[in-house]
């Protein structure tokens, strides 16, 4: 099984079962990925050096303005797209084996987990996996911290606010906050005074509240 038959089939949703071809490819990819992660996470680059390695990892070139911040981790890397204009704070984490999609201008605070595998909730079958893509759209910002689970979409200029755990598709322009995330407002990007004000009702808002 080649690399395009291989992500085909990651990208067709069906579930990946037993050993055979599929996990014999998985793990010669992940082998590849782990070698360039390393290669850089594990010393000094420059964000041209960056660039240059991160576009090895997902086997495409990397679109302009494009900014990474090691360390970075992933488990496949060729099933990462990203847009014009992205910026990876350090520390995140891509299970990308279902699909990873960065819109133009989105923006990962540290530490970002993106998952795209679930298991099989059968203890007889939990090696079977079902993969399912995350979707930013434009101009998207996730706060340091945030989990989004597989098959998520969030919608162009929304915001998940930090510590989020994103299980459901995020509607364009909302701010999103709390496990699991829920919508706290939508957003008006002619409302900047008001964004301190938010900040801080996040910050101090009883547990209660924010659980709401």
């Amino acid at each position: 099984m080649d690399l395009q038959e291989y992500l085909d089939r990651m990208n067709s949703g069906e579930p990946i079962t037993g050993e055979g071809d599929m996990h014999l490819c998985m793990r010669e990819v992940s082998e590849e990925t782990m070698r360039l992660t390393c290669e850089l996470n594990n010393q000094y680059h420059t964000q041209e050096e960056v660039r240059e390695i991160f576009s090895k990892i997902i086997g495409k070139p990397v679109p302009e303005g494009f900014r990474l911040f090691p360390p970075f981790y992933a488990n496949c890397g060729k099933n990462i797209t990203v847009g014009k204009g992205v910026f990876i704070n350090t520390g995140c984490h891509f299970q990308d084996q279902g699909g990873i999609t960065l819109g133009d201008g989105t923006f990962l605070g540290n530490n970002v987990v993106l998952t795209t595998l679930n298991h099989d909730f059968d203890p007889a079958k939990r090696r079977t996996t079902y993969p399912a893509p995350i979707v930013t759209g434009k101009n998207v910002w996730l706060g340091s911290s945030v989990t989004v689970v597989p098959g998520v979409h969030i919608g162009d200029g929304a915001i998940v606010a930090a510590g989020a755990v994103v299980t459901r598709d995020v509607p364009p322009n909302t701010l999103v906050a709390g496990v699991p995330a829920r919508v706290v407002r939508t957003i008006d990007p002619t409302e900047r005074p008001r964004q301190r004000l938010d900040l801080a009702h996040l910050r101090d808002a009883p547990d209660t509240e924010k659980e709401k």
